[in-house]
């Protein structure tokens, strides 16, 4: 067994609903959905064109 410590220095999410905790937290108590129909790529060959996207990490907006 290690001795090594781990340091927790902070919280994140990374979210389809939004850039910070706080604003993903009140778009998923207000029942929103971070789900979508895939606009990065052509998904025509895959069994489903439906997945839950995080725009505010490729800059596409959405985050806060």
């Amino acid at each position: 067994m290690s001795d090594r410590r781990v340091v927790i220095t902070g919280i994140g999410i990374v979210s389809p609903l939004a850039a910070t905790r706080e604003a993903t937290w009140e778009r998923l108590i207000a029942g929103k959905s971070g789900a979508g129909r895939i606009d990065t790529f052509d998904p025509s060959d895959l069994p489903s064109q439906i997945a839950c996207q995080v725009p505010w990490i490729t800059g596409r907006g959405g985050g806060e």
